[in-house]
């Protein structure tokens, strides 16, 4: 089953062809991205049962860019109506343009070319099983309530279960003089998180689902309480590590959290025009083991970070940032591929449109490998097996990195002992990390729950992961 595209965007539509070509006879670029998005929360766990619509990058509305020869303004409105389209012509010439007037004098004029576009028209949409809103709302609520009881049953040391899932219908029209581009995409997330108290102990375990796809993630959320259950269990057992450097096993969404946060936000072009990112320098260059291939990557509908084109109309891609521990390229948006005169990687992304795009990820991963996890694990004489990514921070300019993770297995002659330690603080330096990987499983699985946050905390939804890593790192 496919998404079905916003009515509302395609009544507009043949006004916003109009209005693109009136704007055309005055400006050498123009372009239009209209949007309609909307999603709801859902949650159940021992305080109740709500349901909220999912606001923070939903909404109704359009951006236009223009280009008067001098540089590339932007225009955002959300009365979408035709006798409002007749009026924004004006207010772009007289409101807009002239607030060139008010830039600093230390900001010069920009010199950028006119956009060249290739001609491009479609309409796609992301496939789906189960369409959240046909399901409706008491379908949904029940099968959480079975998660979450079957949660509570699991042991009397759970306190809570919380079940969510939420969703979010997004539908974009993209016009410019060469392209009339239309997607219509949908993703859903659920989350899992028991979490159990003894003797004084209180801890929590993070289970995510995510997919491009719809409500029939609920039923693989199902299958995942016994094991997340079992796990907090295991937390009320856990001890303080002892700092030190260790061979360790990265599980799937832990390696993800390295991805993101060790590499993604590094190779964000915006930050080269900005010198703020050592990455700029290591182009061309080994950052990583030879083992390591990295992928930002949108298209195919792998995951909740997929579109079809970005925010600027650029086709989705698949680029190679890491090829065999070789840094190839970073990603980028259109403006900042200007600036440094590359090709803009289709990473140009809003929250919404009534906010810049900025260069963002998307689904961002380090390929699969051929190793069994049983061998990685017998590889290693003591160290640790982590699991359950919980957040990250990273500093592109010197490239350090810290990450929590709230679960170490410890590992001791190639076996598991069932000791756990927990919080543990994952950190280093990025080349250091990724040029100690030497092994790499054989399966892959990519998470997208959450949102990523850039210039004032304005968010998009990306997914990271990857395959298990072992390497040589940090803990405390």
């Amino acid at each position: 089953m496919k998404s079905q595209f916003s009515t509302t965007l395609t009544k507009l539509k043949p006004s916003l062809k109009i209005l693109l070509k009136t704007l055309l006879d005055e400006y050498e670029y123009v372009s239009i991205l209209a949007q309609e998005a909307k999603g709801k929360t859902y949650r159940v766990s021992k305080s109740g049962i709500s349901i909220a619509d999912n606001t923070l990058t939903a909404g109704k509305g359009a951006v236009i860019k223009v280009y008067d020869k001098k540089g590339y303004a932007e225009y955002s409105f959300n009365r979408l109506n035709d006798k409002f389209l007749l009026e924004i012509p004006k207010i772009i010439h007289e409101k807009l343009i002239p607030m060139a007037g008010f830039i600093p004098d230390s900001i010069s004029e920009s010199n950028y070319p006119k956009l060249e576009d290739e001609q491009i028209v479609f309409s796609k949409a992301s496939e789906y099983t189960i369409d959240p809103e046909t399901l409706g709302d008491d379908i949904i609520i029940n099968k959480l309530s079975d998660i979450h009881n079957k949660g509570l049953a699991y042991s009397e040391k759970i306190l809570d279960c919380p079940a969510i899932f939420q969703y979010m219908k997004t539908d974009k029209l993209f016009l410019s003089e060469n392209k009339d581009m239309e997607q219509s995409l949908l993703w859903s997330a659920g989350i899992i998180q028991p979490i159990a108290s003894s003797n004084g102990e209180t801890h929590y375990y993070h289970k995510p689902v995510s997919a491009s796809g719809g409500a029939e993630i609920l039923d693989n959320l199902m299958q995942y309480v016994d094991s997340s259950c079992e796990s907090v269990l295991a937390l009320l057992q856990s001890t303080a590590i002892t700092p030190g450097e260790y061979d360790v096993i990265c599980m799937p969404d832990v390696t993800g959290m390295i991805a993101h946060e060790a590499f993604g936000h590094g190779v964000e072009m915006d930050m080269f025009v900005k010198k703020r990112a050592l990455a700029e320098q290591y182009i061309g260059k080994y950052v990583a083991s030879p083992l390591i291939t990295m992928h930002d990557k949108a298209s195919d509908s792998i995951e909740a970070g997929s579109y079809f084109f970005d925010d600027e109309g650029i086709i989705s891609q698949d680029t190679v940032i890491i090829e065999k521990g070789i840094l190839k390229r970073g990603i980028s948006d259109m403006q900042t591929a200007m600036h440094l005169n590359t090709t803009p990687t289709g990473n140009g992304r809003r929250e919404s449109y009534e906010q810049k795009a900025y260069t963002r990820m998307t689904n961002t991963y380090f390929e699969k490998g051929s190793d069994k996890l049983e061998d990685m694990i017998a590889s290693i004489s003591y160290g640790f097996l982590l699991e359950n990514a919980s957040c990250g921070m990273e500093d592109p300019k010197n490239w350090g990195i810290q990450c929590m993770v709230n679960m170490a297995r410890e590992i001791k002659d190639g076996k598991l002992t069932g000791k756990v330690c927990s919080p543990v603080v994952l950190s280093g330096y990025v080349p250091d990390l990724l040029k100690s990987i030497s092994m790499i499983s054989d399966d892959f699985h990519l998470s997208g729950s959450g949102y990523c946050g850039k210039g004032y905390k304005e968010w998009v939804k990306v997914s990271d992961g990857g395959a298990a890593i072992k390497a040589r790192v940090k803990l405390g």
